[in-house]
């Protein structure tokens, strides 16, 4: 457990970074900061000490140097009990708590006035040099990227005075993720950009996905697997889709639910259902409603559709559902919506698989 004693805040986005200085205050921990962040502080009555004071260097060429010191990345990436003598000599002073989230580049290339110039100043350099040598410092230093993460961490300074090994090292890796991310993001837009003018693809590409659940096994039964999504996954597809009961999904329920699903959208114009079996349609109709859509599909191959992956593409009603569970083993059920009635109606084969994947795209449900 590190006692925090100091921390630095510089923040683009300023949510709750008032009220998270005010109870570092509150605990005697000394505030560091930077430009908008120690002016918010200073008007607020808090004691904020300005990172050029603290590193007797001046900010300059419009902000663009600020923190790029020895004072300050010798004071997060120093190491306890080891660097003590050297920091010393040189005067730097340990920062145990840094708190900053960056220049918002995303939300900048995305406005239509966004001209070249415009995105280079949206590329923060300072912010993340002391994220990633905090983080690497993760075994000393607190850092903190999210605003959803400072309760947690003054929760655990209030009982302790500092934050726990396990704490430090996960909001390290998170750190990484970030700026991961915002390096990526930096890569995929200047890599669109030619002599010739914008073209359509960068010339190498950055994603990054979160795992959304590990799965029963892989392809095969000897396999792992894990199912991972975009931060933000489009309503109305699998990766957005709730599961409302059943068994984990595997790897083949993950990509046949996916096809039935991909295929049920070609039909917005009536009720459908779509059953999949190996990647396979081996059912799909459409009717004035989802019953009968049901049926038709599943008549169209009734041994094939044992085991199956059963989509529709509009609000699972419970005749339907009656039907599914009184005449065929099912996999998986997924809808855009699944009524109160029909859940109650599945929820008598608990390991069926159920899943609401929200309005689709494409057309209202």
């Amino acid at each position: 457990m590190n006692k925090i004693q100091r921390a630095l805040l510089s923040v683009s986005d300023k949510s709750g970074v008032l009220e998270l200085a005010q109870q570092l205050n509150k605990l005697g921990v000394e505030l560091l900061s930077t430009g908008g962040t120690a002016k918010l502080l200073q008007d607020a009555g808090l004691p904020v000490k300005e990172v050029s004071e603290h590193t007797g260097f001046p900010e300059m060429m419009d902000g663009r140097i600020k923190t790029l010191h020895p004072k300050i990345h010798g004071g997060l990436l120093g190491r306890r009990g080891i660097d003590e003598a050297i920091m010393a000599e040189h005067d730097i002073a340990p920062i145990d708590l840094v708190v900053v989230n960056l220049y918002p580049f995303e939300a900048t290339i995305a406005r239509d006035d966004c001209t070249l110039p415009m995105a280079i100043e949206n590329i923060d350099i300072g912010g993340p040099t002391m994220l990633r040598a905090a983080a690497k410092n993760h075994a000393s230093v607190t850092v903190l990227i999210d605003p959803a993460d400072y309760s947690r961490v003054l929760e655990k300074m209030e009982a302790t005075g500092g934050v726990d090994d396990t704490t430090r090292f996960d909001l390290a890796v998170k750190t990484f993720e970030h700026t991961a991310h915002y390096d990526g993001a930096i890569a995929n837009h200047l890599g669109k950009i030619t002599d010739a003018g914008e073209v359509d693809f960068p010339r190498t590409f950055n994603a990054q996905f979160h795992k959304a659940q590990d799965m029963r096994y892989g392809e095969n039964p000897h396999q792992k697997a894990a199912f991972y999504t975009e931060s933000q996954a489009e309503i109305g597809t699998i990766s957005a889709a709730v599961q409302v009961q059943g068994k984990e999904l595997s790897y083949n329920n993950i990509a046949d639910t996916d096809a039935a699903l991909e295929c049920v959208k070609s039909f917005p114009e009536s009720p459908a259902c779509v059953i999949v079996k190996h990647a396979n349609p081996c059912g799909v109709a459409t009717a004035d409603d989802l019953l009968t859509a049901y049926d038709l599909a599943y008549q169209t191959d009734t041994t094939s559709a044992f085991g199956g992956i059963i989509a529709f593409n509009r609000e699972l009603d419970a005749k339907t559902a009656q039907a599914i569970i009184d005449r065929q083993f099912v996999e998986v059920i997924i809808a855009p919506a699944i009524s109160d009635e029909a859940k109650e109606v599945v929820s008598s084969k608990k390991n069926v698989r159920l899943l609401c994947c929200g309005k689709f795209p494409s057309h209202q449900s």
